[in-house]
């Protein structure tokens, strides 16, 4: 089994750019219409979900950077301390997999550099930006050349097109390049298999962690005109932004944000829409604003986020939104062929792949929808 993800790699690509290797796969397999994100539609949080069946407010990677009040410190995808054991709970795939006498190697996925449980992966390799594609590929086939050592399990984990959606925008011909060389990337993977003779035996899953959404410098939400934000410590912010008043008094500054609400909704905690599922875990600040689609939430005044370089694109926003949506696809003989399923939300992927690897699934929140609507009789 070898789960691929193409971050940022929105739902609708696949008609848009038409690239040869994963329509030839979507065709072949089962696709699901959109793979919908948990709340927040982040890289981080997503992919943990897709691994461990929980919502992140379970698994407690609440977003690619926040504060926890108990360890008195933030969380920050891009830094060392990341990979500290004490941010990770639940039990991703590749543990379900090690503990239950399988090997399981992981490509980069975020979790995987991490002791989680008492469990590393068989093997892994930490990411880098500066490890080409191709690299990535051939370092997988490597693992599966090896009889003796083959392992049950692999992910691997591309950073595109997900960079070009933000540089670039979602019309660009960088993004158009960007969804060309992921695609390149899975032809080569799936050469190689075939190569290894080993078409029979392996079954991918390729899904992507969100979508993306058209930015515009006109349509910023700038918190720094509304209230003084040296009282106020900013957890994260964007799409959705997470804030503690300094003081404690979050009614005050609730009902300061509360009169400027427009263009996005300002959410007490505990009273996050239950379809988030986002309440249950002291790492969620007490005041969360979210956007409204293509408008992004600024700590900054105006005038010091017009010196700034604006982003094209970015995701965040609310999973249910089209734009949010995701890719799916499994393909290989454990599933059925030339089926296309509803939207489905990703929180199910981590079940799914336990059936077809025989694995006995941790506690989670998914269910077996995927497994009916994908698993070969």
């Amino acid at each position: 089994m070898i789960l691929v993800s193409l971050d940022g790699f929105r739902w609708d690509y696949l008609q848009k750019f038409q690239p040869t290797n994963l329509t030839r796969l979507a065709k072949e397999g089962v696709q699901a219409k959109r793979l919908i994100p948990v709340f927040p539609s982040l890289t981080f949080p997503n992919h943990y979900t897709i691994v461990t069946g929980l919502y992140p407010e379970h698994h407690g990677i609440i977003g690619n950077n926040f504060y926890d009040p108990a360890f008195k410190t933030n969380y920050n995808a891009f830094n060392a301390g990341s990979s500290e054991s004490r941010w990770w709970s639940g039990e991703p795939i590749w543990v379900t997999a090690i503990k239950q006498g399988r090997t399981a190697n992981c490509m980069f996925w975020p979790g995987s550099q991490a002791e989680i449980g008492g469990v590393r992966p068989t093997e892994w390799r930490p990411f880098s930006k500066n490890t080409t594609f191709t690299e990535c590929v051939d370092t997988v086939l490597g693992w599966l050349e090896t009889s003796n050592k083959r392992p049950s399990f692999v992910t691997l984990y591309f950073h595109e097109p997900d960079s070009a959606g933000h540089r670039d925008g979602v019309d660009s011909p960088q993004l158009a390049e960007a969804v060309t060389q992921v695609d390149n990337a899975v032809g080569r993977l799936v050469d190689g298999i075939q190569r290894l003779k080993l078409a029979e035996v392996v079954n991918l899953v390729i899904v992507s962690d969100h979508g993306m959404a058209e930015l515009s410098p006109d349509r910023v939400i700038t918190l720094g005109d509304y209230t003084d934000m040296s009282k106020v410590q900013v957890d994260f912010s964007g799409a959705v932004t997470g804030l503690r008043p300094r003081d404690g008094n979050v009614d005050a500054l609730y009902a300061v944000l509360k009169t400027k609400e427009k263009h996005f909704r300002l959410y007490r905690r505990e009273q996050m829409p239950k379809r988030f599922h986002f309440r249950d875990n002291d790492r969620i600040p007490p005041l969360v604003l979210v956007a409204d689609e293509g408008w992004f939430i600024t700590p900054r005044t105006t005038a010091e986020q017009a010196e700034r370089t604006f982003l094209k694109a970015t995701h965040g926003f609310d999973p249910e939104l089209k734009s949010m949506g995701g890719v799916f696809i499994a393909q290989g003989a454990a599933f059925r062929r030339g089926v296309t399923i509803a939207p489905v939300e990703n929180v199910h992927v981590y079940n799914l792949l336990c059936t077809t690897l025989g694995l006995k699934p941790a506690r989670n929140d998914g269910d077996e929808r995927l497994v009916k609507e994908v698993v070969a009789p």
